[in-house]
Parts: C-alpha cells; structure tokens; sequence
C-alpha cells in the first residue's frame, strides 16, 4: 500500500474516535435547541460565529449521562467551563475537607534541619 492510499477497513480508534465526535455533535446541537445561547454562569450572549465559543457541560461530569430532556447539561461559556473543571482539580489539590494543621507535609525534605548542630559546632570551636 502507498502512502497516499488510505486502508479500506479502519482502525478500531478511527471508528471510536469518529463516534465520540458524532455523539457530543448530537447532544450539542440538541442542547442549543433547549436552551438559550447564555452562559448559564456568567450570563454572557452568544450569536453569530462566537456562538462555537458556547460549550456543553454535563452537571455531574459523566459524559455518557445525556438524557433528552437536557437535565444534566447546561450551556457554559469557555471561561466558566474551564472554570468549572479547575475548581475539581483545585479541590483534590488542596484537599479541602483536612484542615490545614492536620494535613501531611507536602514535602518531607527539610533542608535547614541539622542546621541547630551546625551552628552548636560552630559555636563550640
């Protein structure tokens, strides 16, 4: 086969990746159908070519979870929806249900810790 001919039976990520698009093309033009083209955060419109700038999240993050009604979708600005996934990652990173003064240390290496004898030495001599 040269390179320039494409194989006649494609790969089983070819035919995935194809349908992930397919699906979230489908809920996305569904979604645009029931709401209006808000950001449900921020309150901004969305009309014309900035209308692409308009993204569909999925309130409890399951992506499979896409109901006809809409129920688990709202639309989201790009700002609010990476918003919206850093504040998750922000959580597990900070860990916010430990209080601060009983969480383990992030790091265990203690650079100035025989610096005390150090100084003891250097006093002594």
């Amino acid at each position: 086969m040269t390179p320039k001919e494409t194989p006649k039976n494609p790969g089983k990520e070819q035919i995935l990746s194809g349908f992930g698009k397919e699906r979230e093309k489908a809920y996305r033009e569904q979604a645009m159908k029931l709401f209006p083209k808000i950001c449900a955060r921020c309150g901004r419109e969305f009309s014309g070519k900035r209308l692409r700038e308009l993204t569909v999240h999925h309130k409890d993050h399951n992506h499979n979870n896409n109901p006809p009604d809409g129920s688990n979708w709202e639309l989201l600005c790009l700002f609010c929806h990476d918003h919206e996934h850093s504040k998750y990652l922000d959580a597990e990173w900070l860990d916010e249900e430990t209080p601060r003064d009983r969480r383990e240390p992030t790091s265990t290496y203690q650079p100035f810790a025989a610096l005390g004898s150090l100084l003891k030495k250097k006093e002594e001599a």
